[in-house]
């Protein structure tokens, strides 16, 4: 076997946006040596494009607000198929995260009285999102860096794991590549945490980066770990549609949550007419701010574009397939209209969403104080991940942990916005606590140099295949094939032929082909990521199959209805003994009464 250079840790984290910062800051004080691997430059996580805020019961805004009301809105928004240890935990302890990021340095908005601002978003019952204007994500990897630098932990930037390593059952390392002179690396660790973030470039319209290939959640399968509720995949309601650019940037839920409202091609705001049964039998009545109900002896109110994402973006879609969309199919998304009722509304709305403002004027040259935005639906979260422990974060595979969006259960059937920055924050600082303690209990596992010798050769048959097929030709027909096939809308025939192209899909890619050489070869590293996208994706189109019911974020038109039965489940992938994808339905286990009353209480 070639000499590769290596690398040791205690424990390697896989990702460097908020999950992984975290997990690391924790690791290291702990006493570890930690090791984190970039596929991108540092700084340059996803994280940074998260807009709206995080959400923590803080009840600064409101207090009425606590952990047991953000305990329930989660489970409600998540359809009641979450992991509730999950949801419990990420609700207790989300408050106290966020104080943590702010004593770190984090400059928060802030309230008359100097406390930490919050803002109304969708699925949450008061408002409860703590953000910086409409850069909340940005804010809080510069502060979890600039915290972290001092922490002694090592980055490697621009570096992509393909593979990890095992000895027996635990694993062992990581077999990867630098991106810049395309060379070899093993990384050997105790423990491993994945923090890769999402699986949106699996899709054609996505507001995710460009390295959200779903590499963690295919780390995970082919080392053995499970994976669960993949067939929920959030498509965020507003995305960019114009100019084509930027289509699918993400417009944040914020520009709702100060004021804009959401209107068809003939000037209706369509929102009122769908507003869900179970939200009307609290409506005393609708005006043209909101739709206004009644909590306790106190009376709200709140815009119909705030109800959950799933939701928002079906009626987005209907209105578009009925044909009162806009020039460029989408919907228009408007707050310009609060210059009726606000004073200075145009130094409001650019205080309050400068990156939505800059964004729409530079790229679009639309003015969003004073007209309106198109939008539609994005491909924007993936609900499913891998299976973790609610305590530890670790997966069925000993000494690998995950955390962030490439783990799953807080969530359920649909996220609710703001939710996955303190998820990230509350879970990244448990895997960096559990994985640290797991690392000290631990030797350092063996490597098997014929396994690695077999990945290197693979990571290499591009290059012998030369022309044969393209990588970004492959890429892009996949993008297509599920946009249209496992989309927001889902039908059994639709899914079944996408089943049929993943098969073929994965014979061509066993056939692509680049030239050049291996120092920054953007085709090699494409074709190098063909694998995850379609592991991911064959994952989504199972899951999806399986459910045959409408929850949350998945809709299916041939079973429109929630199903009792499949309300009790989850559904579970893992890789088989041939190699194959297997799939089963799990029942969920049975919640806590004190939990139970919680809910009912919040009912």
């Amino acid at each position: 076997m070639p000499d590769y250079e290596t690398f040791t840790h205690d424990v390697l984290i896989i990702g460097t946006g908020g999950a992984g910062l975290r997990a690391a800051i924790e690791a290291s004080a702990a006493g570890v040596s930690v090791g984190m691997v970039s596929k991108c430059l540092l700084g340059k996580a996803h994280t940074v494009m998260a807009e709206g805020g995080i959400a923590a019961a803080l009840a600064n805004v409101d207090d009425r607000d606590n952990w047991k009301v953000h305990f329930a809105d989660t489970m409600r928004g998540g359809q009641y198929v979450n992991n509730w240890r999950m949801a419990e935990l990420h609700a207790r302890e989300a408050p106290e995260r966020v104080r943590e990021l702010e004593a770190w340095g984090a400059v928060f908005d802030r309230t008359k009285d100097g406390r930490i601002l919050q803002r109304n978003f969708g699925g949450h019952k008061y408002p409860r999102l703590a953000h910086v204007g409409d850069r909340t994500g940005l804010e809080m990897i510069r502060t979890l860096q600039d915290h972290g630098i001092h922490q002694g932990i090592d980055v490697h930037m621009e570096v992509c794991v393909l593979a990890l390593l095992k000895d027996g059952a635990r694993v062992s390392g990581a077999f990867a590549y630098d991106r810049e002179r395309g060379r070899f690396r093993i990384f050997r660790a105790k423990a491993i945490i994945l923090a890769t973030g999402g699986i949106g470039k699996a899709y054609k319209i996505t507001s995710n980066s460009w390295d959200c290939t779903g590499d963690g959640h295919a780390l995970a399968y082919h080392a053995g770990a499970e994976l669960i509720d993949m067939e929920y995949l959030q498509f965020h309601p507003t995305g960019m549609v114009w100019p084509p650019s930027v289509r699918g940037m993400l417009v944040t839920e914020g520009v709702r949550g100060e004021g804009g409202i959401l209107t068809n091609n003939d000037g209706q705001r369509f929102m009122f007419d769908f507003i869900p049964e179970n939200y009307k039998a609290q409506t005393a009545d609708n005006e043209e701010e909101g739709w206004r109900y009644t909590q306790g002896d106190k009376e709200a109110r709140r815009p119909p574009e705030l109800l959950t994402r799933d939701h928002v973006a079906r009626c987005i879609v209907r209105e578009i397939k009925e044909g009162r969309g806009t020039p460029h199919g989408g919907v228009y998304l408007d707050i310009s209209w609060i210059k009726k009722r606000l004073p200075k509304a145009e130094e409001h709305i650019k205080r309050k969403l400068p990156s939505m403002y800059h964004q729409f004027k530079q790229l679009g040259d639309v003015d969003i104080t004073r007209e309106p935005m198109e939008v539609g639906p994005t491909t924007h979260y993936i609900m499913g991940g891998v299976r973790v422990d609610a305590d530890t974060q670790m997966s069925s595979v000993p000494g690998l942990f995950a955390a962030g969006e490439c783990a799953a259960g807080i969530n359920g059937a649909n996220r609710l916005g703001g939710n996955s920055l303190s998820d990230l924050l509350v879970f990244g600082k448990r895997a960096g606590e559990f994985a640290a303690k797991f690392a000290r209990e631990q030797s350092l596992g063996g490597v098997d140099e014929a396994v690695v010798k077999k990945l290197a050769d693979e990571a290499l048959q591009p290059f012998a295949n030369g022309d044969k097929d393209n990588p970004y030709t492959v890429q892009r027909d996949l993008q297509e094939m599920m946009q249209h096939n496992v989309g927001i809308v889902r039908e059994e025939s639709e899914m079944q032929s996408a089943l049929e192209h993943l098969k073929v899909l994965w014979e061509r890619t066993k056939e692509v082909g680049v030239t050049g050489h291996r120092d920054f070869n953007p085709g090699w590293h494409t074709a190098l990521d063909l694998k995850n996208l379609l592991t991911v994706s064959e994952a989504i189109t199972r899951a999806a199959l399986e459910r045959k019911e409408s929850r949350g974020a998945q809709f299916r038109e041939d079973y429109p209805e929630k199903s009792a039965e499949f309300g009790k489940v989850n559904t579970i992938v893992w890789k088989g003994e041939d190699g194959g994808m297997q799939i089963r339905r799990e029942t969920i286990p049975e919640m806590r009464e004190e939990l139970k009353r919680i809910i009912e209480e919040m009912k």
